[in-house]
């Protein structure tokens, strides 16, 4: 189980409806205890999970095995509209996204979700169906603590800064030689990118919610507007840097049955890959986000072709 770091807290709502709160870290991360997650959790239930989930950026729920697949996606409709991954097919008609390490699903880099959508999803529901022995961890990083900890000169670069994120990023970077000879790997890049999308989003979002700013940053970054490939690299490199500081980070130890959830318009996260052949599941649904908007109030902008968006509207039809 995941180290305990400080005393518990309680969160509370306007109706004074407390839940059992015990911080994960520093910066980010809070294990929430005694709830049983479902589509039919008491509105001021709800009100209190969100509201703990605003400011400790990911929760952890352990014990929630009664969860299926119908019942994860009933608990996810609670936050706003479930939507699919733009890509990559869905479970068995449901909007669920099943990470499988025998199917290539290893997501073992920083990244924040599905960001080469223009209005990319708010929330993320992880939920652990099978998990290794040992290994396959997940990290997350807190963004807006990673932007706080900038220098007021690079935050006023950074607030000015916008970038090009795209499904059809540099896959290798992170991977290991024995990643990329996988042929589960191989098919999974190819299904992932099988239509290529982008979208131009203000390196600092203001979060809709909070007013809090956060760097919008991770893999699927491929370049900054009007830089340099090399200055985009080390800029971005700079950037990146503080997200994954371990002071902003929580690093989670699954058990079967475990769901976390996280902000995704305030976080970034890790899966890591030290399992080996042992076999790993994890099904995930997102909720619809909205348009991300910088610092001046300039709003992300859809890049992907028209086009493409024809076809995925047909295909949708």
């Amino acid at each position: 189980m995941s180290a305990v770091l400080s005393s518990p807290v309680v969160a509370e709502d306007n109706n004074n409806n407390e839940l059992d709160i015990v911080r994960q870290a520093g910066h980010i991360g809070a294990e929430v205890r005694g709830v049983r997650l479902s589509g039919e959790l008491q509105p001021e239930v709800f009100r209190s999970i969100k509201a703990a989930l605003l400011k400790h950026k990911v929760l952890f729920f352990r014990g929630q095995q009664h969860l299926d697949d119908a019942q994860q996606q009933a608990f996810g409709r609670l936050w706003g509209e479930l939507v699919p991954h733009p890509t990559v097919p869905s479970r068995d008609g449901t909007k669920l996204l099943e990470l499988d390490s025998r199917h290539g699903g290893r997501a073992n880099s920083w990244h924040t979700d599905v960001t080469f959508e223009v209005a990319y999803p708010q929330v993320s529901i992880l939920r652990a169906v099978v998990i290794p022995a040992y290994g396959g961890d997940t990290v997350w990083a807190n963004t807006v603590a990673a932007y706080e900890s900038l220098s007021d000169d690079l935050k006023a670069l950074a607030d000015r800064l916008r970038a090009v994120h795209g499904n059809d990023y540099d896959y290798a970077a992170s991977r290991q030689p024995a990643d990329l000879a996988d042929e589960g790997v191989k098919r999974y890049k190819e299904v992932f990118t099988r239509r290529l999308l982008e979208a131009e989003h203000p390196v600092v979002r203001v979060h809709p919610e909070t007013g809090e700013r956060s760097l919008v940053l991770g893999h699927f970054v491929k370049r900054l507007v009007g830089h340099s490939t090399y200055d985009s690299q080390h800029l971005l490199s700079v950037l990146q840097s503080h997200v994954h500081r371990l002071e902003n980070t929580v690093r989670w130890r699954w058990t079967q049955g475990d769901v976390a959830i996280w902000d995704n318009r305030a976080t970034q996260h890790y899966a890591i890959n030290d399992y080996g052949d042992q076999h790993r599941v994890v099904r995930r649904v997102t909720v619809a986000g909205d348009v991300p908007y910088g610092v001046d109030g300039a709003k992300s902008v859809d890049l992907t072709a028209p086009a493409v968006r024809a076809a995925e509207a047909a295909t949708a039809a």
